[in-house]
């Protein structure tokens, strides 16, 4: 009997010791925790909150409202960008019941303040791709396709940066253009307005760059690429002399994948 009060009574002990050892591994834990969030910044939590409520990985599209982020995913996306561009040119556009109407209104109105980008998607780049020769229009089957599309839901628009027989100069030295993989579409002069315009496109093609093979998107000093998996904007560093042509300013310019090791 006096063995046994002795086991209980050296359990308890160790019990005890063990408690306070536990407690400072969960308060380690939580520090290290809160550490990382401070260093990834307040975005950090809604980046790990995947659609679904996994962690670890952003859902596939965001759009940042007036209200806070509202989570879609792509085709979601894909179909209220293309919704609020057939609407701006007076056409019927298919059915958003199944959308926040705060982010239809974010996709076609922009920030209230400035104009910028509202939606950003994941990117995920094909890695099977042949690579393209030119068609007679100056551009790739891809970039072609590309083109058609855009024309199919924003109608003609100020297109530049290709010529049949390709383009061999007025690019920097790399520039895609020089491939037949790039078009420029402008929105002249720069105002609000064309800013806004151009900023409905952008949101599309990022929308669409799965389908559609589409590498970068360039625009109003800002640029999205498929290579960067948050799927963010970010700042646009354009070369001297930081014109409004060189900074993107009047123009979205939109490239495809090449193909082979891109």
């Amino acid at each position: 009997m006096r063995h046994a009060r002795a086991l209980m009574t050296e359990n308890e002990t160790q019990g005890g010791r063990r408690r306070p050892l536990r407690l400072l591994l969960g308060l380690l834990l939580l520090g290290m925790l809160a550490s990382a969030l401070v260093l990834l910044g307040p975005g950090s939590l809604s980046g790990l909150r995947a659609e679904g409520g996994s962690l670890l990985q952003r859902p596939e599209c965001v759009v940042e409202t007036s209200e806070g982020e509202v989570e879609l995913d792509r085709e979601k996306a894909q179909l209220a960008t293309t919704a609020v561009a057939l609407l701006a040119r007076g056409m019927e556009a298919p059915d958003t019941s199944g959308i926040d109407e705060a982010v239809l209104q974010q996709l076609a109105e922009g920030p209230s303040v400035d104009a910028g980008p509202s939606l950003s998607c994941r990117g995920s780049a094909a890695t099977d791709l042949q690579v393209q020769q030119l068609t007679g229009t100056g551009l790739t089957p891809r970039a072609e396709r590309l083109r058609e599309a855009m024309t199919e839901v924003f109608g003609d628009q100020s297109l530049g940066g290709f010529a049949p027989g390709g383009v061999g100069q007025g690019h920097g030295a790399d520039s895609t253009h020089y491939d037949g993989r790039a078009i420029d579409i402008f929105f002249r002069p720069v105002t609000e307005e064309n800013r806004r315009e151009g900023w409905m496109l952008a949101h599309w093609l990022v929308a669409h760059a799965e389908d559609l093979d589409i590498q970068y998107v360039i625009f109003d000093d800002r640029f999205w690429s498929v290579h960067t998996s948050s799927g963010r904007w970010h700042d646009y560093d354009a070369p001297e002399p930081g014109n409004e042509i060189l900074r993107h300013l009047d123009h979205v310019h939109v490239d495809v994948l090449g193909g082979g090791s891109d």
